[in-house]
């Protein structure tokens, strides 16, 4: 048996997340530093993640 994943809704919506990614790239002039590469993936999860919810309350 698989352990059932629990999965709640994200705090903020993907257009929210999506400004937050439009301004690290422009702080960090187009080159993302290694600190800044983490916390680029982490909002691009986090996006996704929004995205994927908006999408199946859509439905």
């Amino acid at each position: 048996m698989s352990p059932i994943r629990e999965t709640r809704r994200p705090v903020r919506s993907s257009a929210e997340v999506n400004e937050q990614i439009r301004a690290l790239w422009l702080r960090a002039g187009g080159t993302l530093s290694t600190d800044q590469r983490r916390v680029y993936e982490a909002l691009v999860t986090e996006w996704a993640e929004a995205m994927r919810w908006e999408i199946i309350e859509a439905a």
